[in-house]
């Protein structure tokens, strides 16, 4: 629990001296609310600095995507940090929406990047396109957050169509975006539609091999097409939470193999490693503290332990 006392050369120890290592002033308080204790206000006065004028996120909070300019993967990644604040409200979200309806695409949904990132520097797998197409990769997370938090808006609507339409008619998909679908899927109101199209989608992810649900064999399952070599996601990458959809598409040993294997990642510094192809010593340095936060919050969702040393 947020701020238990943790042995030292425990996990939490360990990634706590990672974290006021190597993190942004952002992700040390992210870590320090999670599981120090720490307010919320000081993680909100963290993210404001990469709020622009135009409602929505830029400056590298997405640590992929470098330079200033708004872009929907810094949106995505802001509203999770207000989601796990419970800030997922108000009028800054409703500018978001205002400035998501600018950003969208003619069908209503959000591109991975707007043309305007060919000015600043960005990952080589993030290619930047003049006319760029929607994709659930980026609409399906913020759609699912908004409407987690009951937000609606006009802007919601046409995309919410967007992530249905992407989501029944998945033949061949990759696992990010099948991550995306997940998050979609559980934030979705219509949850009688949303089990259903979880139950097609987990015969997908495993027919198709998208998860390695073996760590020991992970050769094994196949690398998508432009994924770094290794970069494999595993079941708890889908079924962040206990509550999610895609808890069902996996059994208890399966789950419980992944989990044991997200706790051995853990490295000696006490971060986690980022499988992506890395592309520059900021962008990889800046990624490590968030997944630390996310290995952290998943074990402790599914009641890992945390504050004390293995084997005692």
């Amino acid at each position: 629990m947020p701020g238990d006392e943790a042995s030292p050369g425990s996990p939490l120890a360990r990634a706590e001296r990672f974290v006021w290592l190597t993190a942004r002033v952002l992700e040390q308080r992210r870590f320090a609310y999670h599981f120090l204790g720490g307010g919320a206000d000081p993680v909100d006065a963290a993210l404001g600095p990469y709020l622009n004028p135009d409602g929505g996120y830029g400056h590298a909070l997405d640590p992929d995507l470098r330079g200033p300019v708004s872009q929907p993967l810094h949106s995505a990644y802001a509203l999770r940090v207000l989601d796990s604040l419970g800030r997922c409200a108000g009028q800054r979200v409703e500018r978001l929406c205002r400035h998501l309806t600018q950003a969208s695409t003619p069908d209503g949904a959000l591109p991975v990047l707007r043309p305007a990132a060919r000015d600043y520097p960005g990952a080589p797998y993030h290619p930047v396109l003049d006319d760029p197409p929607s994709e659930l990769l980026t609409t399906g997370p913020v759609v699912g957050v908004l409407h987690r938090n009951r937000v609606w808006h006009a802007w919601l609507f046409r995309a919410t169509d967007y992530c249905w339409e992407r989501v029944e008619t998945l033949r061949r998909s990759h696992p990010y975006e099948i991550q995306a679908a997940v998050d979609f899927l559980d934030g979705a109101p219509d949850r009688s539609r949303a089990l259903a199209a979880a139950d097609r989608l987990g015969r997908l992810v495993r027919e198709d091999r998208l998860v390695v649900l073996d760590p020991a064999e992970q050769d094994a399952y196949p690398v998508a097409p432009g994924y770094a070599p290794g970069e494999r996601l595993f079941p708890h990458d889908l079924a962040r939470r206990p509550e999610s959809l895609a808890r069902g598409w996996f059994t208890d040993e399966e789950v419980a193999r992944s989990l044991d294997f997200l706790a051995a990642e853990q490295q000696e510094d006490g971060g986690w490693p980022v499988r992506r192809r890395a592309w520059a010593p900021g962008s990889s340095l800046e990624r490590r503290p968030i997944a630390a936060i996310e290995a952290l919050l998943t074990l402790r969702a599914y009641g890992r332990p945390l504050t004390a040393v293995r084997g005692r």
